[in-house]
């Protein structure tokens, strides 16, 4: 019998719900095994096991008396540490906010809240969100699951790292520049990363008096262990209010139906082989399953404009600078008229096909890399040294356009190590990438839990 904690939400909801399981029960359950299993991973780094418990009873109390919070009624859950929770330590991995107790919950947290979801804990990150890992100066490095002496991407590491030991039900992550991808890629958990103002992102932590603006780029989304998850929770987190509230299209009625690309390697960034072979085995699976797949599809723009032009806005979006100058404004308008630019051939290539199968990372999941930054370290690829800036290529250039990305899990590559890929759509088409990646996902063996979850 699968473990409890290793189910989806949609099934550990289901369970209470049905009064198979309470809520209390699950939470034990959860805190049982972060307390026996987090000890070399290092995710779930601020608990609030009391206060958990103590929402778990009073949800089990009105479930008794037929009183429904929600779709999330008495789920506990872990949140990333980048976003402000009420009453509950958050430090957006900095130490200047070691101490830092918010008076109020981020937005989607408290979305997930009024439908009933409890928060016992905050998850690790690297400072202010800016790695493709996850470690601080106040609480240490998480490892990857699979394998410890490898990260487990980031920002968003502790997040997929909690999801994939099965110590929440879910996570909420962030992405700028990939850092929900990289992470669900890496520990062999879903993620999306919806289109730009799909969610709202008031309450992020990106410097010291951060919480209040929406920085331009940035998004939330659900971390988990299924695309029905997914599905769920964009409902509860979706934005439904002023200013301005994204449309969303519908999920296709027939996956057949689709016209699928695949971008899955590029001079402007070479993938490694290991994740070449991966890739091309998604995409014959694909075929086998009777989709179309064009494998030489790709928008007629410059990768490595769209890239650089993405890595420059992300730099922008996290800055710690406060300086207005009137010329610095000047220069982001006009990258920004080059974006609407790539924007445009973007949107001009889904006029012609649905979707479009990318690498998340030209490498699998690296060993810990703590010395230098990203202009000075370096990754191996197939023997070859290359700057560790190439880790944000391909999904720099996703991000930038406002696009929606899903990555499933699809098993582990050659070295045993997972690596995923990104299923990207046009600007609203986040349900339309969900399910095909759902469809990947089933045809490659969905989510897996490391042996350490066992």
């Amino acid at each position: 019998m699968t473990d409890v904690g290793l189910l989806s939400t949609v099934e550990q909801a289901g369970l209470i719900r049905r009064g198979e399981i309470s809520s209390r029960e699950l939470t034990e359950h959860f805190i049982e095994r972060i307390e026996n299993l987090d000890g070399e991973i290092n995710s779930v780094i601020t608990r609030d096991f009391e206060t958990a418990l103590d929402e778990a009873d009073a949800a089990d109390a009105g479930q008794q008396k037929g009183e429904s919070m929600g779709v999330l009624h008495g789920v506990p859950i872990t949140v990333k540490d980048a976003l402000q929770t009420k009453n509950l330590r958050s430090t957006g991995g900095a130490t200047e906010l070691r101490d830092n107790v918010p008076p109020k919950d981020a937005a989607v947290v408290a979305s997930v809240r009024r439908e009933g979801g409890i928060v016992m804990g905050k998850t690790n990150l690297p400072r202010w969100s800016g790695d493709i890992q996850a470690y601080n100066d106040i609480f240490g490095t998480t490892n990857n699951p699979w394998d410890v002496s490898r990260g487990p991407g980031g920002s968003s590491g502790g997040a997929a790292a909690a999801v994939a030991m099965g110590f929440t039900s879910f996570e909420i992550g962030t992405d700028i520049g990939g850092s929900i991808r990289f992470p669900a890629a890496f520990n062999g958990v879903w993620g999306h990363k919806p289109s730009f103002g799909v969610i709202p992102t008031t309450g992020y932590l990106d410097h010291v008096d951060g919480g209040v603006n929406e920085a331009d780029v940035n998004v939330f989304g659900p971390i988990t262990r299924s695309a029905q998850d997914l599905e769920l929770l964009l409902g509860v987190m979706k934005r439904d209010s002023p200013p301005w509230v994204a449309e969303l299209g519908n999920a296709p009625q027939n996956l057949k139906d689709l016209k699928v690309g695949a971008w899955l390697d590029d001079e402007f960034c070479p993938v490694d082989d290991e994740v070449h072979e991966h890739l091309d085995k998604i995409v014959n699976e694909l075929e086998k399953d009777g989709i179309s797949v064009d494998r030489k599809a790709k928008p007629e723009l410059d990768p490595a404009e769209g890239a650089m032009l993405g890595l420059w806005l992300v730099q922008r979006a996290v800055s710690q600078s406060t300086d207005s100058d009137g010329p610095g404004h000047r220069i982001w308008l006009d990258q920004h008229a080059r974006r609407e630019e790539l924007r445009l051939k973007w949107a001009q290539f889904f006029n012609n096909y649905d979707a479009v199968i990318m690498p998340v990372c030209f490498v699998p999941p690296f060993k810990h890399q703590q010395k230098g930054d990203f202009g000075s370290r370096t990754l191996i690829c197939n023997g070859e040294e290359r700057g560790y800036i190439d880790v944000v290529k391909w999904t720099t250039m996703v991000g930038m356009a406002y696009l929606p990305s899903t990555v499933p899990p699809t098993g582990l590559g050659a070295s045993g190590l997972p690596i995923g890929c990104q299923v990207v759509g046009p600007y609203g088409g986040d349900r339309l990438t969900i399910a095909l990646a759902g469809r990947i996902g089933e045809l490659m063996g969905g989510y897996q839990p490391p042996p350490r979850a066992l």
